[in-house]
């Protein structure tokens, strides 16, 4: 089912971008820039002296450099980023709401501008209470015990007129491309088998399902009436959690939701709504307390998300998998694309919490770093289209709150009296929002750093529609660290302070673009002898990390180089290439000390060795006459104390 963004009643609100400008400018990608290329820094450190700092421009100059390099290839692109942001859950708009209109929209500015601010572009928006409301749970519909309302005569959005609704319509003013992904945490009592917003499942009758699809129907309008166009909806928030902690939530299982979204679906279509319909809604993987919780008899759907989109009654209108931070890994994600590639991937929920104890300052680096490889890296470089956390503001309790989270933060806290304090949040969304437009899509970046931190260098690329392209990074270590940026031809040098967080800019350049056309590795298979270490250590070091698209991962011999040992490498169709690339990664000493290449069309019959030399750090490029070939045969001819590693075999062609 195609989606685009419905806008209707926005103009009337554009005049409220004239608000005054409360905070100073912020920073841009840059699109165009006359003389030599240079990359534009801002930076945020660990201990806050630096908050998306402007460290001015570093040239790109022609050549490579000797320090660890991260190769950005605008030419190989992934997902269409839509945005990135928050919720102004009831309880961020509750304390929004309480400011002063000037200190309000100052917080608004600095959230939402995207000149004078963080530019947020994205809101994932809780349809009715949540686990973060002022005072009370609701829904659109609720009745008192025994009754029902199938034809949605009480239906109404009323709670949200009073604080919710103006504040996102502010946010669509500051930000007019905002969109908004909405998702119930319960259905109405009257249509669960608990009869209370807490706990209980939708009762299994199609009256309740179709009731269901109509409440979203007239919830939708509702908010499109209101100024408010929805962007995208989820079925259920989390409905694996059958035990929510005094809070709004609902089990549904995945053929339930199946069922439901098959009514959903053509709902929509008949009210004239192209609004998306995202399923799942929960973690990276199934909760170890949502597993123990399942009935007897029942098996958990450890694969739910797999087992919607493989649902024929579900997979004609389902565009896309949602997901959240709380159990598992961001990796999962790209399983999933790799199972389901038409499936787009969204990330809808991340809170930063601290303990009961922890100073400010450490909660601030704690959160930057783990925010930062996880989400700000880890989810965009595993296909998602959004990163979003969750409150846009709580108080300095981590409240208003009714059941649920006790130690969560907001992107700010508002607090004591008028003060809006930014937190780690604000500043690890910016080093995305502020650079990397919607529209923008993911391009090929090696990166060293893990979502587990192994200590290294972290990292993601874009290519905004104007052609600029942001680059962000992470130091993992404690400690500087230095390293490069290549593109094309061209390369910079920079240290990042221990923890820190970068993001790099540059505008569309023939002199970067210069038409370097890789070869896609993920479509390469590979094998090798040694076949890797034996060493328990690195057991998992084997042909196929070097074809994988994946810098962490490598094949290595496990022992000192010598003549003979070689790497074969299948790259899926022939083609006619010129240049092979053998990049250790970050064990830059493990290059060949000397190397033949030979080509093959049928991987049995080698030429002789069309290109010869060694290697002298971490990228061997091996050029050589352009030739059609199908298999490349990569072998030692020198001896060397080191192992030899490839982490990335980059083949290009003309």
């Amino acid at each position: 089912m195609s989606s685009t963004l419905r806008a209707p009643g926005r103009a009337r609100f554009l005049a409220a971008a004239a608000l005054s400008l409360l905070t100073a400018d912020a920073p841009t990608a840059e699109s165009h820039r006359d003389g030599p290329p240079a990359a534009h820094v801002w930076l945020t450190t660990i201990d806050r002296q630096l908050e998306l700092a402007d460290r001015g421009t570093v040239p790109l100059t022609g050549g490579t450099s000797h320090e660890l390099t991260i190769t950005v290839d605008p030419g190989r692109r992934f997902q269409t980023m839509d945005g990135f942001g928050a919720s102004i859950t009831d309880s961020s708009a509750a304390l929004l709401a309480g400011l002063t209109p000037a200190a309000r929209d100052a917080a608004m500015v600095s959230l939402f501008d995207p000149r004078h601010g963080d530019g947020l572009s994205l809101l994932r928006q809780p349809m009715g209470g949540s686990d973060f409301v002022a005072q009370a749970a609701y829904t659109y519909d609720d009745m008192p015990p025994g009754e029902t309302d199938y034809e949605m005569r009480h239906f109404s959005i009323a709670h949200d007129e009073a604080q919710i609704l103006p504040l996102l319509r502010q946010a669509l003013a500051l930000r007019p491309d905002l969109h908004i992904i909405a998702s119930p945490w319960s259905a109405p009592a009257w249509m669960k088998t608990s009869g209370s917003l807490v706990g209980g499942e939708l009762i299994d009758d199609p009256r309740i399902l179709a009731a269901y699809a109509d409440y979203f129907v007239e919830f939708l309008l509702a908010y499109q009436r209101a100024g408010v166009p929805i962007y995208a909806v989820t079925p259920q928030n989390e409905p694996q959690n059958r035990n929510p902690s005094g809070y709004p939530g609902m089990y549904m299982s995945a053929g339930q939701q199946a069922a439901f979204i098959a009514e959903l679906g053509p709902a929509l279509l008949c009210a004239g709504l192209d609004t998306k319909i995202l399923a799942y809604d929960h973690n990276w993987s199934m909760h170890p307390g949502d597993i123990a919780s399942t009935p007897p008899g029942q098996t958990p759907e450890t694969e739910y998300p797999s087992l919607v989109l493989a649902d024929p009654r579900a997979a004609p209108w389902v565009d896309g998998i949602a997901y959240h931070c709380y159990f598992g890994d961001a990796a999962r994600m790209s399983t999933l694309h790799d199972a389901f590639p038409d499936a787009e991937i969204f990330f809808t929920e991340c809170s930063g919490s601290h303990g009961p104890d922890d100073p400010p300052a450490q909660v601030f680096a704690d959160t930057l770093k783990w925010h930062a490889r996880n989400l700000i890296l880890g989810v965009t470089r595993n296909w998602s289209r959004t990163v979003v956390n969750w409150n846009l503001a709580l108080d300095p309790s981590g409240g208003p709150h009714v059941g649920g989270c006790d130690t969560c933060t907001g992107v700010v806290t508002v607090g004591p009296g008028q003060s809006v304090t930014t937190n780690a949040e604000y500043f690890t969304l910016g080093h995305l929002a502020r650079f990397v437009r919607p529209g923008a899509r993911r391009v090929a970046s090696t990166s060293f750093g893990t979502t587990g931190w192994n200590g290294q260098i972290m990292d993601v690329a874009f290519r905004n529609p104007d052609g600029s392209t942001a680059l962000v990074v992470h130091n993992e270590s404690d400690d500087p660290r230095t390293f490069a940026v290549a593109v094309g031809r061209h390369s910079f040098e920079y240290t990042l302070p221990g923890g820190a967080l970068a993001t790099f800019t540059w505008p569309r350049s023939r002199a970067l673009d210069d038409g370097l056309d890789q070869l896609e590795p993920r479509a390469m298979t590979a094998v090798a002898s040694p076949a890797g270490p034996t060493d328990p250590c690195c057991t998992g070091d084997v042909a196929a990390g070097a074809v994988d698209d994946d810098a962490t991962t490598r094949w290595a011999t496990g022992a000192a180089q010598a003549p003979g040992q070689v790497v074969e490498v299948d790259l899926g169709r022939s083609a006619r290439i010129w240049r092979v690339v053998l990049d250790t990664g970050a064990a830059t000493g493990d290059f060949p000390r000397g190397y033949a290449l030979l080509l093959s069309d049928d991987g049995v019959t080698w030429s002789d060795p069309v290109a010869t030399g060694a290697g002298t750090g971490q990228l061997t490029a091996i050029d050589f006459t352009p030739r059609r070939a199908r298999h490349i045969r990569v072998v030692a001819t020198a001896a060397a104390d080191s192992w030899w590693s490839i982490a990335d075999l980059r083949v290009y062609r003309r």
